[in-house]
């Protein structure tokens, strides 16, 4: 194994973790803006027991990306140590731009229900982990004799 190899996963990774970042700046930033908000209309503002659709939405992007962190690392590494490189890189890729995607699907404001466009930004990252998972199954060291 040659550390030149593990380029594109690197790469990869290092996207997740600034995408990860930004949900977490984004949701400061909501934060504080609607801290301000409220204070103006002398309300109080209260993010973990209050309901404004704003920040639960910005949370909620914040959330869902940590809640996947885990799951996306770990395969997206043992596919590149134990399939293939090449695959893992692409995967991930597309992994990245679906968590980039969910925000603009899920939109500045949780409504009621599930939009659509939620639901196109989320499966293909669903159908990613199962592949990086597939592929460790089929062809990595837990793969078919």
């Amino acid at each position: 194994m040659n550390a030149a190899d593990f380029q594109g996963p690197l790469l990869v990774t290092v996207a997740y973790v600034l995408v990860y970042y930004g949900t977490q700046i984004h949701s400061l930033r909501v934060k504080n803006r609607l801290s301000a908000e409220y204070a103006e209309r002398g309300e109080k503002f209260d993010r973990y027991f209050g309901q404004d659709r704003e920040m639960l939405a910005a949370d909620r992007v914040q959330l869902n990306m940590l809640e996947h962190m885990p799951p996306f690392l770990v395969l997206l590494w043992l596919h590149a140590a134990f399939v293939d490189t090449t695959s893992a890189t692409v995967a991930g890729a597309v992994y990245v731009g679906t968590r980039l995607a969910y925000p603009f699907a899920l939109g500045s404001r949780v409504g009621r229900g599930v939009r659509a466009l939620v639901m196109a930004a989320t499966m293909p990252g669903y159908a990613v982990i199962a592949w990086l998972a597939g592929g460790l199954i089929l062809v990595g060291p837990l793969g078919w004799p």
